[in-house]
């Protein structure tokens, strides 16, 4: 409370003070130095356990402080120096401490252990109205006017995602790799990027059985055969 008290005076002195004056920066910067503080206490790191287990994520706090991420449950800045934050060993999925209780989605490495395969059809669109316009992920209400959040649509999966969930990140979608032979990156949910980027090593294409035709075509899948 008395944080609070000592933001609100300092914001009236520097609103008071002559503009651009040495005493208004002055002012300003321990207005920073007063939120920051304020922050701190809302996010206590101390006391907090090394290893959180949620939804199969296993979760280690980290200890870099400079190091400036992003969170992937709220999408907003992960400020190290005063934050604690962790990332799934598994997935790399990354988020505040405070932010832990709310994740939503397991972990993407579970997927690959138990299900260690590729969606097959390009881009398998079935329309927002299917998902009852709605995030494929965390359910958010979305449209294709951006009201009251802008419809994403992941290029791998074919649904629709909100902002929070769809970054625009780029990946190659193996689906056009070997139907087209088209190694473009598209953009792809956070969650489909997580999976792929864990899926790119496993051999788990049997080539010659989904698209024989391409042999016929690519040099370099010839020579390989």
């Amino acid at each position: 409370q008395q944080l609070r008290q000592a933001i609100e005076e300092c914001k009236r002195a520097i609103l008071a003070l002559p503009e651009h004056s040495e005493r208004q920066k002055d002012a300003v910067v321990r207005l920073i130095h007063l939120r920051l503080k304020l922050q701190e206490l809302k996010d206590p790191g101390e006391d907090e356990p090394n290893i959180r287990v949620v939804l199969e994520h296993r979760f280690y706090k980290e200890k870099s402080k400079s190091v400036k991420q992003m969170c992937d449950k709220c999408s907003t800045i992960i400020w190290g120096l005063i934050q604690t934050w962790y990332t799934c060993t598994g997935c790399y999925y990354r988020c505040h401490s405070k932010c832990l209780p709310l994740v939503s989605k397991a972990c993407v490495r579970a997927k690959v252990s138990h299900q260690a395969e590729y969606q097959l059809s390009i881009c398998p669109e079935s329309g927002l109205d299917s998902q009852d316009y709605r995030c494929a992920e965390c359910r958010a209400p979305v449209s294709l006017r951006g009201v009251p959040s802008e419809a994403r649509q992941c290029d791998y999966t074919g649904l629709y995602y909100c902002s929070s969930c769809h970054w625009n990140d780029l990946a190659v979608v193996p689906a056009r790799a070997i139907h087209n032979w088209d190694f473009e990156p598209r953009k792809v949910s956070r969650c489909s990027m997580r999976y792929l980027a864990l899926m790119v090593s496993r051999p788990v294409l049997k080539l010659r059985e989904i698209n024989p035709l391409l042999f016929n075509y690519v040099e370099e899948l010839v020579e390989i055969r």
